[in-house]
């Protein structure tokens, strides 16, 4: 998997979260101190809150890699267990973002890539669930809209209110890991991020098209980069 932060060993990958730690207990300490001198002591937990939603990801992603809770199937598709014959799927957080995308590519070629990555993982979990006819999978995305989850085999449903409730909190994560993605700053709305489901039958269904596409993202990142 040519994610740059698994490819490092352990005592590198240890480094890099060493310094993320000490980042964040010195933005932690500026915080407290601008509270305890300003009297508004909201800005400290406000500033603690968001700081905390960034690092998270930095931490709980290969933790949760190691103790397999989550998969890998592909640098920027990630899947929870199965639990109930359903299947929940994440795009790269951005912990993910920072270390798998390259910084020399523009906005295109980054939102093309991401989508080739999607791909790749959808071909995995199609692979390795094809005998799997009652599961079902559902994920979230700010990346993929509607029109095309629809052509990936997906319906749209209702995004259910915890998961409105975590959107909201990682807010701030969110607007890095769309900025990122855009190579722009944004400001992402909520209310357009949207929540899609399939089973792996239908999935399995526009395999062909998946492959095709996946190949012409592919040719189209290779060309650009």
């Amino acid at each position: 998997m040519n994610h740059q932060f698994y490819r490092k060993n352990k005592k590198e990958q240890n480094r890099i979260l060493f310094i993320i730690a000490i980042c964040f207990l010195v933005i932690i300490l500026l915080s407290i101190i601008i509270s305890i001198y300003s009297g508004i002591y909201l800005i400290g937990i406000l500033i603690f809150t968001i700081a905390l939603s960034i690092i998270a990801p930095f931490f709980d992603m290969p933790s949760l890699k190691k103790s397999g809770k989550i998969i890998y199937h592909s640098p920027l598709l990630i899947t929870e267990k199965p639990k109930n014959e359903l299947i929940k799927i994440h795009g790269g957080t951005l912990f993910d973002y920072f270390f798998v995308i390259d910084k020399d590519m523009n906005g295109k070629q980054r939102t093309d890539f991401i989508i080739q990555q999607y791909l790749i993982g959808l071909l995995s979990i199609m692979e390795i669930h094809k005998n799997d006819k009652g599961i079902k999978i559902r994920g979230t995305s700010y990346i993929i809209n509607e029109r095309t989850a629809k052509k990936l085999g997906f319906k749209i449903v209702e995004t259910d209110f915890i998961q409105r409730i975590i959107l909201t909190y990682n807010y701030f994560n969110i607007m890095i890991s769309s900025s990122i993605a855009k190579n722009k700053l944004i400001f992402p709305k909520l209310n357009r991020i949207i929540t899609f489901e399939t089973d792996i039958c239908q999935l399995l269904e526009r395999k062909e098209y998946i492959e095709k596409l996946n190949k012409t993202l592919k040719n189209t990142v290779a060309n650009n980069v």
